[in-house]
């Protein structure tokens, strides 16, 4: 599966479909492969784990689960608000990801 998605790491999104809906955080990880992303505190799932050699303490362990790209929308700075992403070329000739509602040039 090709990601076709324009989020990256460090990304600043705001969730727009599923149990944290509304919320925003910051992409951890990208999973391009599996179309999914790792957000900061957006999906957290408990996890029951037995002691061992590696981890002492047992116990529920609390951690992000990834979610699907296409549940999330890149945050815009100059608009204060999510936005969809259009692909900018500059001057140099690179390419760039830009607001689609203000055009700023998106870091």
């Amino acid at each position: 599966m090709m990601n076709t998605s324009r989020i990256k790491k460090d990304d600043k999104v705001k969730v727009i479909a599923g149990k944290d809906k509304g919320k925003i955080g910051k992409v951890l990880k990208v999973l391009p492969d599996k179309g999914r992303v790792l957000v900061e505190n957006i999906n957290m799932v408990k996890r029951h784990t037995r002691s061992s050699p590696q981890n002492r303490q047992g116990g529920i362990v609390e951690s992000e689960a990834p979610i699907h790209h296409s549940n999330v929308m890149l945050m815009c700075d100059k608009c204060i608000g999510p936005t969809r992403v259009k692909m900018r070329q500059l001057e140099d000739g690179k390419k760039a990801r830009a607001c689609a509602k203000c055009g700023e040039i998106i870091q």
